[in-house]
């Protein structure tokens, strides 16, 4: 269950998530511990660093592989055609 209550006087929310598997609890309470946080305060950082990436990446996989590596001398001039909804044929080796 997730309960959501709004806070208008200082512009935050506050989310009571109910539920939550021990084994999940556990590594959250571990990775606060690592960073220095409390489990609120860790909980609070991955929401907040989730919601600020990017729903999907703008290019195929391909693309978004060559654009890691684009200052290292390789580079697209278009992108990598994706093969999603082609079928995929065996490659027929001569015997």
């Amino acid at each position: 269950m997730l309960s959501i209550q709004a806070s208008w006087e200082g512009a935050v929310a506050q989310i009571l998530i109910r539920k939550v598997d021990e084994r999940v609890k556990t590594r959250l309470q571990r990775r606060a511990k690592r960073n220095g946080r409390s489990m609120e305060a860790e909980a609070r950082e991955i929401l907040t660093n989730g919601s600020l990436e990017k729903d999907s990446p703008e290019g195929g996989l391909g693309s978004e592989i060559v654009a890691l590596f684009s200052g290292q001398g390789i580079g697209l001039k278009e992108p990598i055609k994706e093969l999603r909804g082609y079928p995929l044929e065996p490659i027929k080796f001569d015997e």
